[in-house]
């Protein structure tokens, strides 16, 4: 069994944090995928339903507290492995998230536990170094490696690609970038390649830039759902609608997910470190330890600015997500606040009720 799990990804790395007095009770199993109030997950074998227990669901107080495809789990299995209950999450490698969409501030789970992430943008319209540097943070918080995919290259010519390719390796100069095109299938075979046995992988990026097709050129058949472009707006239309781990035929695991329209995020102070490195030392050679890098005198960064070191686009974006992600992290703390007393006034209910 034990040989089973790691052709699932079960490395040392969990084998070391093991819970001894979980591990004595239940087996273990990777989630598969989340469903709405449930989920499918596999210890090597089948895929299995799996629902939480209730000590599970009472210990919950946030969203990040439930498991997410890609997770490790502690189970029990029955009838013939026919479903399963989930009793605890193992310590997560990785956890790539970003906030809720919309007004809520909270935490949406993406995925678990995974070593690569391929960001995709398509070569015409869809193409936005903006959007490209919020799924760089996203990723980088995460301590994922991030692979920059442009599909659709032979919808233009060669030299409008290696422009495009200079202005990404511009702002993420030590990440792969391939540009690649499910219709003639050019460079499918170089991302392939670098898929690694017992590593997890997922596919980040807008509805419409070719995910899905991709993860079907690499598994080889038509297996998942894809939907055409809008011809009037150049958009894609949803068509995975939640996250699925597959294993490839090389052994690797690849999730794809749905695209993101909004790519909020919270309390991302090292993603943004690491995404605007040049801006962070730039800021070193400012005059004022506490420079705000907006209006002083001897600011190295407005002055980088000044004569094109640094893009202006690049810092506003920079100063933007900075601000974002503090609100959000006040935001979230002030809810986090009311949930805990409003959990805690339930439970005193219950306890109350049951004397």
């Amino acid at each position: 069994m034990m040989s089973d799990l790691n052709c699932f990804g079960y490395s040392d790395w969990f084998k070391s944090r093991v819970d001894e007095v979980m591990i004595a009770a239940h087996d273990i199993a990777r989630v598969v995928a989340v469903h709405k109030d449930s989920y499918t997950i596999t210890k090597g074998g089948a895929e299995i339903f799996a629902e939480l227990s209730g000590n599970l669901l009472y210990r919950v107080e946030s969203s990040q507290d439930l498991p997410t495809t890609g997770d490790w789990v502690y189970a029990d299995f029955f009838d013939n492995d026919t479903h399963a209950i989930i009793y605890g999450i193992f310590p997560r490698k990785t956890l790539l998230q970003r906030k809720t969409a919309g007004k809520t501030v909270d935490f949406q789970l993406i995925a678990a536990n995974i070593d690569v992430a391929f960001i995709i943008q398509s070569l015409n319209e869809n193409f936005n170094l903006r959007r490209l540097e919020r799924y760089l943070v996203m990723i980088n918080e995460s301590g994922i490696e991030p692979i920059i995919l442009l599909s659709k290259c032979d919808l233009i010519p060669k030299d409008k690609i290696l422009e495009i390719k200079q202005k990404v390796l511009a702002i993420a100069p030590h990440n792969l970038v391939l540009e690649f095109s499910n219709l003639n299938q050019e460079n499918i075979d170089q991302v392939i390649s670098l898929l690694k046995s017992e590593w997890s992988y997922c596919l980040l990026g807008s509805s419409g830039v070719g995910k899905t097709t991709l993860l079907n050129r690499i598994i080889g058949s038509e297996k998942y759902e894809t939907q055409s472009v809008s011809k009037i707006q150049s958009k894609g239309r949803h068509t995975t609608t939640s996250r699925q781990l597959v294993r490839l035929k090389n052994g690797a695991m690849i999730i794809d997910t749905p695209g993101m329209r909004e790519l909020g995020s919270i309390s991302i102070d090292e993603g943004l470190d690491e995404t605007f490195s040049e801006i962070i030392e730039l800021s070193k050679n400012c005059k004022f330890s506490n420079c705000s890098h907006t209006n002083e005198k001897g600011c190295a960064v407005l002055a980088a600015i000044e004569v094109d070191d640094l893009s202006e686009k690049r810092y506003q974006n920079y100063l933007k997500m900075k601000k974002e992600s503090t609100f959000n992290e006040m935001s979230y703390l002030e809810k986090r606040k009311k949930d805990r007393q409003f959990g805690k006034m339930v439970k005193s209910i219950m306890k109350n009720k049951q004397r």
